[in-house]
């Protein structure tokens, strides 16, 4: 599968761009660039790709991708509605302005790190950002930029949202706030394609007992180390699986699982098909075709 770099329409000059896409065709082969983007999807269903995850979604979707998350959305509805998609897309480096380290401020920069992986709103979310950005497009200068903060402002407080792709698929800026954490973090990263990975030597890492830190882990991460470890790996399965032609096997050892028939259960366990019908589902998913890029689309925007 072939991921392309989308060379997108901000500049230097600009805080944000948005853009309005009427009659929205969805053609665009699975991409990346390296902005934030944030992404509403109106008035059809489809499938959409980020990082690792394929899930569905129905009428409408919002969704915050970070820099350099791959990412498509496809239409699978009848098409007799007309779709229509706004995006905005900001610079990476607002991630690093100072200015989000104020107290007022801290909660859009954990948005933004949580990004990494993907984030889906929904419920009364989803409902709120349609009239807010809609009205953002309608604003320009001073007034476009407080209505921006404001959206990222709501997002930021929002409960109402789910990561997408998984925990090893992107590096989680989340982890490096506990040390404890980022020492096992590195340590699964470094070994998780071997089939010893040891709780008792984390453990030691960090000084710990096996019984104090399985419940320090599990607390922070919300599953236990074993369930993290399987859920890492098989999400290094579904990257090699999406980037690679290497075969279902060699993937299978590479990722530390030491067997085939094992794997193929524990994988269709998690992702509700097998290795093999996930590779068949993505192809058929991704429009390799670079036409997308090329076609010429109804699409109103503005910079800031």
């Amino acid at each position: 599968m072939k991921v392309y770099s989308e060379i997108t329409p901000l500049r230097d000059a600009n805080i944000f761009v948005i853009q309005n896409h009427i009659n929205a065709r969805f053609d665009y082969p699975i991409h990346l660039h390296p902005e934030f983007e944030l992404n509403l999807v109106m008035n059809c269903s489809g499938r959409r790709i980020v990082g690792d995850s394929v899930n569905d979604f129905d009428k409408t979707d919002l969704v915050l991708l970070g820099p350099n998350l791959y990412h498509k959305w496809e239409r699978t509805d009848d098409k007799n509605s007309i779709a229509k998609v706004i995006t905005v897309q900001f610079d990476k480096n607002l991630l690093s302005n100072n200015i989000l380290n104020k107290n007022s401020l801290k909660p859009i920069k954990n948005l933004l790190e949580n990004s990494f992986r993907g984030l889906c709103f929904y419920e009364q979310t989803k409902k709120d950002l349609i009239i807010q950005l809609h009205d953002l497009f309608n604003l320009k200068g001073f007034d476009a930029t407080i209505k921006f903060l404001s959206i990222l402002n709501n997002l930021a407080k929002s409960e109402n949202y789910n990561y997408i792709a998984g925990a090893g698929f992107s590096s989680d800026l989340e982890l490096s706030k506990n040390q404890k954490i980022h020492k096992t973090y590195d340590y699964i990263t470094t070994n998780y394609k071997s089939n010893n990975l040891s709780l008792k030597k984390i453990a030691e890492i960090n000084n710990m007992s096996e019984s104090a830190f399985s419940h320090f882990f599990k607390k922070r991460a919300n599953k236990n180390f074993t369930e993290f470890v399987i859920d890492f790996r098989i999400t290094q399965v579904i990257k090699l699986l999406q980037e690679t032609n290497k075969t279902i096997r060699e993937i299978c050892f590479e990722c530390g699982f030491n067997n085939i028939s094992n794997f193929n259960r524990i994988f269709k366990k998690k992702m509700n098909v097998t290795p093999k019908g996930y590779r068949n589902k993505i192809q058929r998913i991704s429009n390799l075709k670079n036409a997308g890029f090329n076609e010429k689309h109804n699409i109103h925007k503005y910079t800031l």
